[in-house]
């Protein structure tokens, strides 16, 4: 292209200068005297007019030449790009850009004249079909970005979940594992990241084939939301509210289903104490009401003729009142700790003291079923920093408690030890009952908890030991402890920062 471009500007030049020289020669030949001169000079040379005519005449054929052949290659160039831009993909036409391109070169593609509108037209369409490509490309970026937000949701969706206490599954349209988070994972033991894709039924086993079948039921049937209660008695028996969801895609097709496990086992367990917590403090409340009633009744009706005979009366009103003033006591006070009203009032007490008070108050309970209660030598300090009567509370709860579960001729002892290092009083309650099943014991200081096996042994209402943990762990900043065997006995213990240390804290 290049040396085409240099050869039309010399020819054009040559033709220039050949029809100056030319025209110059017979101007000065019919001039005056002095341009005949210069004319003369110019004959000198030889035939001089005519070789300039007759490369002029050279020259005007080649330029014409030159201007066919580049109308032939625009023609080209224009009847390719519209044979390819015709064709309606983008990649056809740059091809065929090239293509015209490379027929710059061959002349024999060059048959018939073009005028400049067929290639305005073909521009026209090439750049009609670019502004569909940049539409296109638009499109792509839109749908990309669409892309992105989508991912960035699964994982958002996928952070949720997997965040969740509760259970979660999710299974496609074939009963295959979708995803699941680590509260699944623990419940049914599988491995919930790597367990994708895997048929749910081989994922929880044959032990929860009715979840399974629920499951499936669920995804044929097609409710939006179902929710049932399911109970698995793997590693012991769990109670959980089960929320089955079906997925459904844009066509309204059920392509999945969620399903939510939330635990309630515990929810349950403590429904069940109220329940018995309802019941047992009736009957509590029953009964010395009863003896209440009885007494007075006979107070009443004159039938007690003797002064011997209405003191005893009275003595038994008394206590059974007593006992239902401590009942009550025991219900508000825990409601009192737990809501942070109760009213504390600390200062050095020594332990000594207290529980030399509660045992002159508790030998006579004893005394009625024969059971030996023995104390223990004073210690020279072993004061802490505490509520009297929270503390002396304490003490009465776990001394009646050892005395109630004993049988008749047993022992129960109580013991002070002091630890200056640690800084601390401990106090242990040991007697020879009947001792309390080791899968029971973390459960003891729970509200309305009573032993199983130990219910026909003595009567309660389950609050006197979180009552103790309350006073001892909450108010005090203490430790409760116990130690069972079935048929051996039980040792109950607290534990109070002394007075010393306590007091140094405090200031």
């Amino acid at each position: 292209m290049k040396f085409g471009r240099n050869l039309y500007l010399v020819v054009t030049g040559i033709v220039a200068c050949s029809l100056f020289v030319g025209g110059l020669a017979g101007w000065l030949n019919s001039g005056a005297e002095g341009s005949w001169r210069f004319a003369g000079y110019i004959l000198r040379w030889g035939p001089v007019v005519p070789v300039c005519y007759v490369v002029a005449a050279v020259g005007v054929i080649l330029l014409g030449w030159f201007w066919f052949t580049l109308t032939g290659k625009i023609t080209s160039i224009a009847r390719l790009l519209r044979e390819e831009l015709t064709a309606g993909t983008a990649e056809n036409a740059e091809k065929g850009i090239k293509i015209g391109s490379s027929a710059c070169s061959v002349r024999s593609a060059v048959k018939k004249p073009a005028t400049i509108e067929e290639l305005n037209r073909a521009i026209e369409h090439l750049l009609a079909k670019s502004s569909h490509v940049a539409g296109l490309e638009n499109q792509i970026k839109d749908l990309q970005i669409q892309i992105q937000l989508s991912q960035r949701r699964e994982k958002n969706t996928e952070a949720i979940i997997y965040s969740i206490r509760d259970a979660v599954i999710v299974i496609d349209e074939s009963d295959k594992l979708l995803m699941a988070n680590e509260a699944a994972g623990r419940l049914f033991n599988f491995d919930f990241r790597n367990s994708q894709y895997k048929p749910v039924s081989e994922l929880l086993g044959a032990d929860h084939r009715e979840f399974v079948d629920l499951l499936s039921r669920s995804r044929q049937t097609g409710g939006r939301a179902t929710k049932q209660e399911v109970e698995f008695f793997q590693e012991g028996r769990g109670t959980f509210d089960c929320i089955i969801s079906c997925v459904y895609d844009q066509a309204e097709r059920i392509c999945g289903v969620v399903a939510v496990l939330h635990d309630i086992t515990r929810e349950k367990e403590i429904s069940q104490m109220k329940n018995d917590f309802v019941s047992h403090v009736s009957h509590e409340l029953k009964t010395p009401l009863a003896s209440i009633m009885a007494y007075s009744e006979m107070l009443s009706d004159g039938e007690a003729n003797d002064e011997q005979t209405k003191k005893e009366f009275y003595s038994v009103i008394q206590n059974q009142a007593k006992r239902l003033n401590r009942l009550i006591e025991d219900i508000l006070n825990v409601s009192r700790i737990e809501s942070g009203l109760i009213k504390v009032n600390k200062q050095p007490v020594s332990l000594t003291i207290l529980i030399e008070e509660q045992l002159q108050m508790i030998k006579n309970y004893a005394e009625e079923k024969n059971i030996e209660v023995v104390g223990q030598k004073p210690i020279v300090f072993d004061q802490v920093y505490a509520d009297k009567d929270m503390i002396s509370q304490v003490i009465v709860n776990l001394l009646s408690n050892a005395v109630k579960y004993t049988r008749p001729g047993g022992l129960v002892k109580i013991n002070t030890e002091v630890d200056e290092i640690a800084g601390l009083a401990k106090v242990t309650v040991t007697d020879t009952g009947v001792g309390i099943p080791e899968n029971e014991l973390g459960h003891l200081f729970e509200k309305f908890y009573r032993v199983e096996a130990n219910k026909n042994v003595a009567k309660g209402t389950g609050l006197g030991l979180n009552l103790v943990k309350q006073i001892i762990e909450k108010v005090h900043n203490g430790r409760v402890s116990v130690e069972s065997k079935v048929g051996v006995g039980s040792t109950f213990g607290f534990e109070l920062p002394l007075a010393v240390g306590e007091a140094v804290e405090v200031a």
